[in-house]
């Protein structure tokens, strides 16, 4: 079973039941594109504890604001199907800018005119296949535009978050954002500081790993959000590119449309690597991304340059980076860096030639000689232990030695030549 399928027996049992129930959301948003939703979102006047009492297994994930998750068979995944299922509100004031105070149920009109934009606050009957519009986001989706429902600054006051999903979803489905809802974002932007870090990290993930993420980029810079998001980048911003002409600006937004189906981490680290990569890691770190991701996105700011010269590497140098788990990562943001400047990329392409010419064990052979080796020749731990094992791993990756009896040879032979004459 489908989530689709399963939401429209959720809206069914509802109906049974004697409750209004609607598709609600960005599925029908989603729908009226012709895109697939990924989510279903029903909206009922049943209260949550009736909803409760009509499905066998329900999560409480939101009952105090009337939202009920029912669950439903396993689907492909093998994890149960989910549907959200929210009664019909209006919400009071929102005193953290998040969350509303406190909630009134009401009607489906009312629920509608809650909502953030008009493209989202849309329904639609599955049982009669009738689109409900209260607000007008059919006609803003025909027009191709994204409009604030109601007084912009109230909505962006409820949640400041709402200025960063107007930059996304006016993106992704390449909207023009309304004059008064832009000029809302931009008096507002500022505020966009009480965000939490791990909300704000959210919203550039699903930007960045979207096929329109340069113009995400380009409205956050022009709505004034970028400014407090990556102040770093407002350093670039007009800095005139010397290699390709326009500004430095101009060349992250060419390299990050050039990029293919990209990861978070490459996009990001695409986004900063005319950075330094202790810039790009206080970034990270102020957004919270998961050690992982700031890894990654700092090695890959701080090695954008590294393979510009590949075939002149030294065998060691060269396979010791090839060996990298992020090195595929790497080679797409070389390539998309090239392109945009029209530079070649046979770097790029000599680089995945020794990849596929070199296998794992000639690419990332097992050390021949570790620290506990060291300690065994009656070394203490300390500085000169990595400048050692540095000198036997580049030997070995440079096929001078094969074996740990001409590892430890060369080790006795540097330590020898640290001896005081």
């Amino acid at each position: 079973m489908t989530e689709a399928q399963f939401a429209y027996e959720v809206v069914h049992r509802l109906r049974d039941a004697g409750y209004q129930a609607l598709f609600a959301g960005g599925c029908v948003r989603d729908m009226l594109l012709g895109l697939e939703p990924h989510d279903f979102d029903v909206a009922t006047d049943a209260r949550p504890e009736e909803v409760q009492r009509l499905f066998r297994r329900t999560l409480a994930v939101g009952a105090s604001f009337g939202v009920i998750e029912v669950l439903g068979p396993r689907g492909d995944d093998g994890k149960p199907i989910r549907v959200q299922v929210s009664t019909f509100r209006a919400e009071g004031p929102y005193s953290d800018g998040r969350h509303p105070d406190s909630v009134v149920f009401t009607t489906a009109e009312g629920d509608a005119s809650r909502r953030d934009f008009t493209i989202n606050g849309l329904f639609y009957d599955p049982i009669a296949a009738q689109v409900i519009d209260y607000v007008g986001g059919r006609r803003d989706l025909e027009e191709r535009v994204l409009r604030a429902i109601g007084n912009p600054q109230e909505r962006f006051t409820e949640d400041k978050l709402r200025m960063l999903r107007a930059i996304r979803f006016a993106a992704r489905f390449e909207l023009t954002i309304e004059a008064e809802t832009f000029a809302a974002i931009r008096e507002m932007a500022p505020q966009i500081s009480v965000v939490s870090a791990e909300r704000i990290a959210e919203e550039l993930r699903r930007m960045l790993t979207d096929a329109h993420r340069a113009r995400a980029m380009t409205l956050m810079w022009d709505a004034g959000l970028a400014h407090h998001i990556l102040p770093e980048l407002a350093a670039l911003h007009d800095l005139p590119d010397a290699s390709a002409g326009g500004t430095l600006w101009d060349h992250l937004m060419r390299v990050l449309d050039l990029l293919r189906d990209p990861s978070f981490p490459l996009a990001f680290g695409a986004l900063l690597h005319h950075l330094q990569s202790n810039e790009a890691d206080a970034i990270c770190r102020r957004l919270r991304l998961s050690n992982d991701e700031r890894h990654r996105i700092t090695w890959l700011v701080q090695n954008h340059e590294y393979l510009r010269d590949a075939a002149s590497l030294r065998v060691s140098k060269l396979k010791t980076i090839l060996s990298h788990s992020g090195i595929r990562d790497l080679l797409e943001l070389h390539r998309a860096d090239a392109e945009a400047v029209g530079r070649s990329t046979e770097h790029v392409a000599f680089c995945e030639r020794m990849l596929e010419q070199w296998s794992e064990a000639e690419l990332n052979p097992p050390p021949l000689i570790t620290g506990n080796d060291l300690i065994r020749m009656g070394l203490k731990p300390g500085p000169r232990f990595r400048a050692l094992l540095e000198k036997v791993r580049e030997a070995q990756l440079e096929g001078e030695l094969k074996t740990h009896a001409e590892a430890t040879q060369l080790v006795r032979r540097l330590l020898k030549g640290e001896q005081p004459a």
